[in-house]
């Protein structure tokens, strides 16, 4: 955010949060989340996603409403095919498909069914707003539309909300069922980003205290719920973590948070930051192999709610 912006921004905060605190903290919500432009910044993030729309092309595009939003879907190998598992693949924040699209391509060479999301307001997908009950519902819908997905992976922002999913967190929200998941670089808990936020911005103690409490009420669960951790030690089932020490945008500690829990398998993957991470070959196998040991090989098609 450019240094005038933020600080009229952090002035209308000032003045507006001593006379009406409620509105200041709906107000900043709205600002939290507000999606990143969807231009790429730079010549390097232009090829970069021209690459990934070429990855994309081979896979078929599925829009599907969301609430008020239309999500684009990519669909590798949905053929049908009774004895391919089905993966789903979801991107962090001001990310989208595109760029991680070498992931589900890696995925989709050993045979499986893959679907990868572009989340509201990101990519093709509709809006220009994001928050954590959105994405929860983005990828409950998406298990509707094309069945259950027996493992699902995501990067930063999206592993969270699969972790979050998965343990049904939200109320009225829905929850998914993989046997395995996979999260590159993600958040264990969202604490930070309030007071990250909180402090970009100016916010008085009062109003950060409201602000969290609307974000809990739209949510329908407390931030203390957002603990991805807690979630897996509840469902049980294997979880590889997938982190770099040097990931400036995600610390390492929240990795290192999952290292007591008998379920996950932590691989770290030193030296791809937060954003070549989940483009390394490497990692894609290591995912790979993860995902597809002793997963069980046929496969029943999705129902009537499938898309075609």
């Amino acid at each position: 955010m450019p240094n005038f912006a933020l600080k009229v921004i952090r002035l209308a905060f000032a003045m507006l949060g001593g006379l009406f605190p409620q509105t200041a903290a709906k107000l900043a919500f709205a600002l939290f989340c507000r999606t990143p432009s969807r231009r790429p910044k730079g010549e390097k993030a232009r090829i970069m996603e021209a690459e990934g729309r070429e990855r994309l092309s081979g896979a078929e595009k599925i829009p599907f409403p969301v609430g008020k939003s239309t999500v684009m879907a990519y669909r590798f190998n949905g053929d049908g095919t009774s004895r391919r598992p089905r993966h789903l693949v979801v991107h962090g924040w001001g990310s989208n498909a595109a760029y991680i699209s070498a992931l589900p391509l890696g995925l989709a060479e050993t045979g499986a069914e893959v679907v990868v999301l572009d989340f509201p307001g990101h990519g093709l997908s509709s809006g220009r707003s994001l928050n954590m009950r959105q994405a929860v519902e983005t990828i409950v819908e998406a298990e509707r539309r094309f069945g259950r997905f027996d493992v699902a992976v995501g990067h930063s922002f999206g592993g969270a909300a699969l972790m979050l999913a998965a343990g049904g967190v939200m109320k009225g929200a829905g929850a998914i069922s993989p046997s395995k998941l996979a999260v590159i670089g993600s958040p264990s808990h969202i604490h930070w980003l309030f007071d990250d936020f909180s402090r970009m911005v100016g916010l008085a103690p009062r109003v950060k205290a409201l602000l969290i409490r609307h974000a809990e009420q739209v949510a329908g669960a407390s931030l203390d719920d957002f603990d991805t951790v807690a979630a897996a030690a509840r469902l049980g089932k294997p979880v590889l973590v997938v982190h770099a020490e040097d990931d400036k945008e995600v610390a390492s500690h929240h990795a290192r948070r999952f290292g007591d829990l008998a379920t996950a398998q932590l691989h770290w993957a030193n030296g791809l930051g937060h954003r070549r991470i989940v483009s390394d070959r490497a990692v894609i196998e290591t995912i790979g192999a993860f995902l597809s040991k002793d997963m069980p090989p046929v496969h029943e098609p999705a129902g009537s709610g499938a898309a075609a």
